[in-house]
């Protein structure tokens, strides 16, 4: 676990959390969360409780993936999915590049107007903060904005037209763009310093070196945000540790 201070990143430079996804009720009668997809960052659910399914939509067309406890599903940038809950669903979520996602790696699968204007995206997309009831009605209607955009992306790949698909992908390429460099720092002083560091580890155990295993230490942390309003479901979030060269 990160320490208090978030001195050093969980391994691997992962990001953690775990959510139950949303129960509400949605235009096509599924109960669940927002779909959309991540640019850079891969994504897992390990399943601790209950039962439901992930929605997934990609160049292999839709599927449903059955999840229950004990089940492991993950996906790749660029694949839009939708947490779908069946009987009190809970899910551990591990995150690639950690901090990415807080930084908004993360588009939803809202209409094509919406995703050609920055400030309409921004504003449908954004939370008030907390967790009262406000935050409620703006989580639940920015998920029904993303189903309604989402709904015809899956019907289309069901035809076998994957256009809107693709079209979907290139606005939400389109998004972010601006934020790449950031994300590029992130990434630098993150996952990328992570493996530098156990590179560096490799050459110094090879020299018969072993400085490094007298800095050993033990960490642990709580959630610092407890049944927030997140894109699939309510979350225990743990905050993106601050990671360094060391």
């Amino acid at each position: 676990m990160v320490t208090p201070s978030g001195a050093h990143p969980l391994p691997g430079a992962v990001g953690l959390s775990h959510l139950s996804p949303y129960d509400w009720q949605a235009a096509d009668g599924v109960r669940g969360g927002s779909p959309h997809l991540h640019l850079v960052c891969t994504e897992a659910y390990v399943v601790t409780g209950g039962r439901g399914a992930v929605q997934t939509l990609g160049p292999d067309g839709c599927r449903d993936i059955p999840l229950e406890a004990g089940s492991l599903a993950w996906f790749t940038p660029g694949t839009v999915h939708r947490m779908v809950q069946g009987d009190d669903l809970r899910v551990t979520v591990l995150m690639q590049n950690s901090a990415l996602p807080e930084a908004g790696d993360a588009v939803f699968t809202f209409p094509p107007e919406v995703l050609a204007d920055q400030e309409a995206y921004a504003a449908a997309a954004t939370l008030p903060p907390g967790a009262g009831p406000e935050a409620e009605v703006a989580a639940r209607r920015r998920r029904d904005l993303a189903v309604e955009g989402y709904l015809p992306l899956r019907a289309a790949l069901l035809a076998g037209d994957d256009g809107p698909f693709r079209a979907f992908q290139r606005a939400a390429a389109r998004l972010v763009r601006a934020r790449v460099p950031a994300w590029r720092d992130l990434w630098r002083v993150g996952a990328l310093a992570a493996a530098e560091r156990t590179g560096a580890q490799l050459d110094a155990l090879e020299a018969g070196d072993i400085a490094h295993l007298g800095e050993a230490a033990a960490y642990d942390s709580t959630p610092t945000r407890r049944a927030g309003f997140g894109m699939c479901g309510r979350r225990d979030e743990y905050a993106p540790p601050q990671m360094n060269n060391q």
